[in-house]
């Protein structure tokens, strides 16, 4: 039925589209943080190109007043999905204006609070949420100029779509009023309010970039933005049109739901990707960075018309995020992510039904295979003709929305090219073209040698271990390294024993994380070596080598502990948590446990992000360090708006329920839990009943 539903919906809309067309709006809205709801007027212009007697807003779960037409009271209804406007509307151009209210169950997100000095606001309108907190509308094929004005206390900084026309200072509020200058769709419509540093840089086209970073953060500001100029520039360059908009800005937001988000003008991305020096080894925003970038034009600028064509944003958007990593980090690098994401589609094609043309296709059809097919395409073509093909797409449909036979039918005017048979084999297909594939990454030589690598896998160690060392003291790519210590895993120490040492003298921090994380026992032999690990400039190797030297030294454990005990990790505190678990775990060190157990369930508490939650909650559970105050921090984690924490949440809960004693644990903190968490956990509790 939803199916059914949803297709009268698109017709609805697609009929309001031949005989609507939005031209603008403007809204002035005020957020309350205390009861988390959104308000304001918005004053919408339109043009009725034929009679009709209702026009539709979409407007989740809202209520109206004032509901105006020309400055005239207007008849309304309000359906709770839906803002009804009736009227014998006949051609010509009105001025609609309401004023609104909202407590948006999604897309409007509060985080922190103002009395902990923490507060930050942000939306996500992914594909068609932002009518949860803007009257606007959820089909990406209405696109109108938006302005906003947001009135909020001066100590904040707003962010939004488009230049900043103004910012006024009035009785202790700021007046900011962001406007754009050409038309998007609803869903890119975004919000950020917070305390950040801005700085701004320029591209060498003269178009203002706008970097912003929590205060705290200042001194990671190098490490998260580094590169992002110059992939700026080389995008400009590389895709031939000139960034269609007057600024760029970036800001982090704490516990955002993905990523990053592409909204126009101005990308939201997750806090994690804040990293100082070592943590840019594992964790850099680059990629991230470059792939929010590029849907400016891919996403932005045009917009698939349905979910049939999503690859038109996410493959074209991954692809040149691809285009721009290959600037910075080398031809390897490029055909490495190549090999890799062919690796992931060829194993999940075995099962994965859907081809890339359907809107049930998996994220990395639409992604890396769109991606691959984009790569063919410009292998097929030659970069001139390729370049030439996307130019002409972008500037023929800017602030349109398209399908794949638009871009298509562009490759066909400038080439004699057969789409159909490339559409079949690379967009139709659930089978993943190996051969050409092979083809195409074989020009590389690296490609060659890590090939060379992977034939061998069922080999005797005996038969490739001087071709194994012979790699791992070449100047091949480090990834082709990393493929021979894979390898090893299952092999007996003292065969591989000479093979890990040569990977470790390496000195390349993934290779020898490689080692770190293929070695889970190691011997005494091993120790010192392996001991090396906990002086990489890695986090992530420092987690590993901590953990795993604990484990198989019990001895030594103190003189680990003593020597890791200022070390926090990521932003997310993974060393810091682990640490805390291990020290509590560890009866013979000396040292007060009763204030770190009062630390790692403050880890868990609502005064940090939600991985760091998770973190300090995994280790808690596992190590069976369990209380009232952990019990409730996990209940309070189904009700996080980031579904894989809620989830984990649940999990936990369900499993812990297994055991009778905990059932009375849980039911003892049920009247210390606010409401949402006391529904979460009676429902939880009421899966028990037969």
């Amino acid at each position: 039925m939803k199916y059914l539903l949803l297709l009268l919906s698109t017709v609805a809309f697609a009929q309001q589209s031949q005989s609507v067309d939005f031209k603008s709006v403007t809204g002035q809205i005020r957020v309350n943080a205390k009861e988390k709801s959104v308000s304001g007027s918005v004053n919408y212009i339109v043009e009725v190109l034929q009679p009709i007697d209702t026009i539709k807003i979409d407007a989740q779960n809202m209520t109206f007043t004032n509901v105006e037409l020309n400055q005239a009271q207007l008849l309304f209804e309000n359906n709770e999905k839906q803002l009804l406007l009736i009227f014998p509307f006949q051609k010509g151009k009105y001025e609609i204006s309401f004023n609104y209210l909202a407590q948006p169950k999604q897309a409007l997100y509060f985080v922190g609070s103002e009395e902990k000095d923490n507060l930050q606001i942000w939306t996500q309108g992914q594909g068609r949420y932002t009518s949860n907190w803007f009257p606007s509308f959820d089909d990406v094929n209405e696109k109108l100029v938006f302005g906003l004005e947001v009135v909020v206390d001066e100590k904040y900084q707003v962010v939004s779509n488009g230049v900043l026309d103004s910012k006024i200072t009035s009785e202790g509020l700021n007046h900011w009023k962001y406007q754009m200058k050409k038309p998007m769709s609803s869903y890119l419509l975004m919000l950020s309010i917070g305390k950040f540093d801005k700085h701004i840089e320029k591209s060498k086209s003269g178009i203002p970039l706008e970097y912003y970073i929590e205060p705290k953060d200042t001194a990671n500001y190098e490490t998260t933005y580094r590169y992002s100029t110059a992939m700026f520039n080389f995008l400009e360059k590389a895709i031939g049109v000139k960034y269609p908009w007057e600024v760029y800005r970036q800001i982090p937001v704490r516990d955002f739901l993905y990523a990053g988000m592409e909204n126009t003008t101005a990308t939201l991305f997750s806090s994690r990707y804040v990293v100082d020096a070592i943590g840019f080894e594992d964790r850099s925003y680059t990629n991230v960075n470059a792939h929010e970038l590029a849907h400016q034009w891919f996403g932005d600028l045009i917009t698939a018309q349905s979910g049939k064509d999503h690859w038109l944003q996410e493959g074209f958007a991954t692809y040149y995020a691809l285009l721009a990593e290959r600037e910075l980090f080398g031809d390897d690098y490029f055909y490495y992510k190549l090999y890799e994401s062919a690796q992931q589609i060829k194993y999940a094609s075995r099962t994965d039904s859907i081809p890339v043309l359907n809107a049930k296709a998996s994220s990395l059809s639409f992604y890396q295979k769109g991606a691959w097919a984009l790569f063919v395409l410009n292998e097929s073509l030659g970069d001139k003709k390729f370049k030439k093909a996307i130019c002409n797409y972008l500037k023929k449909y800017r602030y349109q929305t398209v399908e794949t036979d638009d871009f298509f039918n562009e490759i066909k005017k400038i080439a004699d090219f057969d789409t159909a048979d490339f559409s079949k084999v690379w967009l139709e297909s659930t089978t993943f073209n190996t051969s050409q594939a092979n083809d195409l990454l074989l020009s590389n030589k690296m490609i060659k040698t890590l090939f060379e690598v992977e034939k061998l896998k069922k080999n005797p160690l005996v038969d490739k271990e001087k071709f194994f060392a012979e790699v791992l003291q070449s100047n091949v790519y480090f990834e082709v390294k990393i493929a021979v210590v894979n390898q090893l895993r299952n092999e007996k120490f003292k065969a591989k024993k000479a093979l890990l040492q040569l990977a470790l003298a390496t000195n390349n921090v993934q290779v020898r994380q490689a080692v770190a994380s293929s070695l889970s026992k190691i011997p005494e032999e091993f120790r010192k070596a392996y001991e090396t690990l906990l002086n990489d400039e890695s986090y992530q190797t420092q987690e590993l080598a901590l953990y795993y030297l604990w484990n198989n030294f019990p001895e030594k454990r103190v003189a680990y502990l003593e020597a890791s005990k200022d070390w926090l990790g990521f932003n997310d505190y993974n060393i810091k948590t682990l640490w805390l678990s291990l020290a509590l775990s560890t009866q013979e060190y000396d040292i007060d446990k009763s204030v770190l157990i009062t630390e790692l369930i403050n880890y868990s508490s609502i005064n940090y992000e939600a991985t760091t939650r998770q973190n300090a909650l995994e280790k808690l559970l596992a190590f069976k360090l369990l209380n009232d105050q952990v019990l409730e921090n996990l209940v309070n984690a189904t009700t996080h708006h980031m579904w894989q924490f809620s989830k984990f949440g649940r999990d936990n809960i369900r499993l812990l329920l297994k055991n009778p004693e905990m059932v009375v644990s849980f039911q003892r903190i049920l009247p210390n839990l606010n409401e949402k968490e006391q529904f979460q956990l009676n429902r939880l509790l009421l899966e028990l009943k037969p």
